[in-house]
C-alpha cells in the first residue's frame, strides 16, 4: 500500500502499472493482483487507506476553546501531511481529472467529515449558506496549502499554521458582513478567544 501511495502521489495513476507497484514494493505481479485485483482497485484501496488515516488524525482529543482545537486540528492535519505526503499527494492530486466515481466519493467523504468536525468544533449544528461556503473554501484553503507546502517548505509549519488560522477568522469576518449567524458565531469566537 505504501508503494502504490508514493507512486500514485508522484504519477497519474493512469501512468502507474501493476508492475511498477509490484516492483517498488518487492512482491510479485500475481501477488498484487491476488489481493488488490487490478489497477483500479489498487489505487482505491490506497486512497481509502490514505483518507482513513487522515480522518483518524483528526478526530478530536479535546474539548477546549474552539479557535484552540482549531488550531491543534490544523497541526495534527500537517503531522500527517508530513509523515504521509505520498498519501496526502495521492488523496488530493492523484486520479482521474473529474474525479467521477468511488475516487471522487473518498474525497468528498474526507471533505464533509472535515466539515462536520469543524462545525462541531465551533459549536454549529447546521450552518447557514454563508457559513457552509465560508468552512468549505477554508477547507479548499487548507488542502491547497499542504500540497504548496509539501513542494515548496519554504514556510515553517507553524507559521503556516497560525496562518490558516487567521485565514479562518478573516473568512469568517468577510461572511460576517452578509449574514448575522456567522456574525454571531464570530463575535462568540472571539469573546471566547479573550476569556
Amino acid at each position: 500500500m505504501a508503494a502504490a501511495l508514493e507512486l500514485f502521489s508522484r504519477h497519474d495513476a493512469e501512468d502507474v502499472s501493476i508492475d511498477d507497484v509490484a516492483s517498488a514494493a518487492g512482491a510479485s505481479r500475481a501477488l498484487v493482483y491476488h489481493y488488490f485485483g487490478g489497477k483500479q482497485e489498487l489505487y482505491v484501496a490506497a486512497l481509502k487507506s490514505a483518507a482513513a488515516q487522515l480522518e483518524a488524525r483528526l478526530r478530536p482529543h479535546g474539548n477546549g476553546r474552539p479557535m484552540d482545537e482549531l488550531a491543534l486540528g490544523l497541526e495534527r492535519y500537517f503531522d500527517f501531511v508530513e509523515e504521509h505526503a505520498a498519501g496526502f499527494a495521492a488523496l488530493l492530486k492523484g486520479g482521474p481529472a473529474n474525479r467521477s466515481g468511488e475516487i471522487g466519493e473518498i474525497v468528498d467523504s474526507v471533505r464533509h467529515r472535515l466539515l462536520r468536525l469543524i462545525m462541531r468544533q465551533m459549536r454549529v449544528e447546521e450552518p447557514g449558506p454563508a457559513l457552509r461556503i465560508t468552512l468549505r473554501s477554508w477547507i479548499a484553503s487548507v488542502e491547497t496549502a499542504g500540497l504548496d507546502w509539501l513542494e515548496h517548505r519554504d514556510v515553517e509549519r507553524p507559521t503556516l499554521e497560525r496562518m490558516l488560522v487567521d485565514h479562518m477568522v478573516a473568512l469568517l469576518g468577510v461572511a460576517a458582513n452578509h449574514d448575522p449567524q456567522v456574525a454571531e458565531l464570530l463575535d462568540e469566537l472571539v469573546r471566547d478567544q479573550l476569556l
